[in-house]
């Protein structure tokens, strides 16, 4: 009699385990994974973004809006949201997109280049695959997401973090017009920061810098690699976009200031926080998110067919300097670059209103009613129509290249 009562309990705790996957699946709402890579603080502009439209929309409530800023799963009102984070591990990231396909996913949405890349190539293999919108990712070509802004699987859109290399390596000659040998820090193992080891590379060259590049494998990697480059004497280090530099960015820079006051330059602008002497991003994360979320909303609403967008593209440029780490390692900032600054770090506080969490200015929706932000959205998605036109033009290119 024991052991039937214990089967029984097993049998009930084993129902519960997997009735929120069920619901997930049968109770008639769309459920939409938000998929990151890691909790940073570009992630949480993008998913501002996100949530503040689901908000307005309606989809989400206040209440349900508390439990996603905690990034929890929700089985709410209108819609279902799984939420998960790889905790910047590749075969984590790999165990989440199957989890929420699993969970039954009608819409991935992909926060990173590593899980979009997952995500793609996950789904292609599927006959009836959920569709994917992603964001923060720099490279979705080079990274083998997309072949070409029309040019992709029918069932993924997004938008692309158009990384200003060419607006950020001149920087570099602004701080010091005579500056001839920079260094950069490469994982080959991230699409992102080959793609942007090789931009910088090869715009510095062109205002006749010499670069000096190592490779590193992890975080642990990051202190031997600065001092090489130091060794190797380099004026200035230039960070490409990239998660191991991100993650032990404190390294880096210990070791720059240690060694002759070397600034550190990152694409990252909210570097800057972390100890880094000038940070220039792409601007605005906040932007990534809504558009990206735009393409949810829209899609879900039957608006929009995802197969028929463009990947996003919408150019923009940000400038920080930490003033207060560029005195402690004796740099004096030039006067024409500081002038470039959109927001500055003095005396441990910055310019702006701008936050450690939030590196961003203006990060809140315009106040309209719901009509009217519908119709907005709608006529930014219809930009993105791809004509027949744009997919042979891109597909001859495409075909020239190789």
């Amino acid at each position: 009699m024991l052991q039937r009562v214990l089967l029984l309990l097993v049998v009930v705790a084993l129902l519960c385990s997997v009735l929120p996957s069920a619901l997930a699946q049968d109770d008639g709402k769309p459920t939409i994974a938000i998929l990151r890579y890691g909790g940073t603080s570009l992630t949480a502009l993008a998913e501002k973004g996100i949530l503040d439209m689901f908000e307005a929309y309606g989809m989400v409530n206040a209440e349900e809006r508390a439990v996603l800023n905690k990034a929890e799963d929700l089985e709410g009102e209108h819609i279902n949201i799984i939420y998960s984070d790889a905790d910047f591990d590749i075969p984590t990231a790999n165990i989440m997109v199957e989890d929420a396909l699993d969970r039954g996913a009608d819409t991935l949405l992909t926060l990173s280049t590593p899980v979009s890349q997952i995500a793609a190539n996950i789904t292609r293999q599927m006959d009836d695959p959920p569709a994917i919108i992603f964001a923060i990712v720099t490279a979705p070509y080079f990274a083998g997401i997309a072949d070409a802004p029309c040019i992709k699987d029918s069932h993924i859109a997004g938008t692309q973090t158009d990384v200003p290399y060419d607006e950020f390596v001149p920087l570099l000659k602004l701080q010091d017009p005579d500056m001839k040998t920079i260094g950069t820090i490469v994982n080959l193992a991230e699409p992102n920061s080959v793609f942007g080891a090789e931009r910088i590379a090869k715009l510095a060259e062109g205002l006749g810098m010499r670069v000096e590049a190592a490779p590193v494998v992890a975080v642990a990697d990051l202190s031997l690699a600065t001092a090489s480059l130091i060794s190797k004497g380099v004026e200035a280090i230039a960070l490409p976009a990239g998660y191991t530099t991100s993650i032990g960015l404190s390294a880096i820079v210990d070791i720059a200031a240690e060694h002759g006051g070397i600034p550190v330059f990152s694409i990252v602008a909210e570097h800057v926080y972390r100890g880094a002497t000038v940070g220039a991003d792409f601007y605005s994360m906040y932007r990534e998110g809504v558009i990206a979320a735009r393409m949810v909303i829209s899609h879900l609403n039957g608006d929009i067919d995802i197969s028929r967008l463009s990947v996003n593209l919408k150019p923009g440029f940000t400038v920080a300097i930490n003033l207060d780490a560029a005195a402690e390692a004796g740099v004096e900032i030039a006067d024409e670059l500081l002038a470039m600054a959109d927001w500055t770090i003095k005396d441990g506080a910055s310019t702006e209103g701008v936050t450690p969490d939030l590196p961003e200015i203006g990060i809140e929706l315009p106040d309209m009613p719901l009509e009217e932000r519908r119709a907005a959205d709608l006529e930014f998605l219809a930009e993105l129509e791809c004509t027949p036109e744009m997919i042979a033009e891109q597909r001859a290119a495409l075909d020239a290249a190789n």
